[in-house]
């Protein structure tokens, strides 16, 4: 599975941004696709994950009401929309696909990452 993923830069605290990520290759099951993030000397942490199968999100209680993980299905694109945006969203985004469907929301399961793409939010 090959994850290509776009979107984020540079906002200011209480703006929007909206990231996405397509997935090609071998894509099938009950499968999840989501994100997780990064900061400087931190571990990367999951952020929302959708699973394909059913539709059903998973959020970090640090992002819930603030951000949205939907899905194309017939594109196998997953976005994440991003709003009300604080200066410790600031992270490099991983897009993620798991291949059980998120039944564990940790980046040691994760099957493939796609590149990082860095949102930074300013105060």
């Amino acid at each position: 599975v090959q994850l290509q993923a776009s979107g984020g830069g540079l906002m200011q605290a209480g703006g929007s941004l909206r990231l996405s990520c397509q997935a090609s290759g071998r894509v099938f099951g009950n499968f999840g696709m989501g994100w997780f993030r990064q900061a400087p000397g931190n571990e990367r942490e999951f952020v929302a994950g959708i699973r394909w199968s059913s539709g059903t999100t998973f959020y970090a209680a640090s992002v819930k009401d603030r951000f949205t993980i939907s899905r194309d299905n017939a594109k196998y694109t997953v976005h994440l929309q991003m709003n009300s945006l604080k200066p410790e969203d600031t992270a490099r985004y991983y897009c993620a696909f798991d291949s059980a469907g998120w039944g564990r929301r940790e980046a040691r399961i994760v099957d493939f990452w796609g590149r990082g793409t860095l949102v930074t939010v300013s105060s």
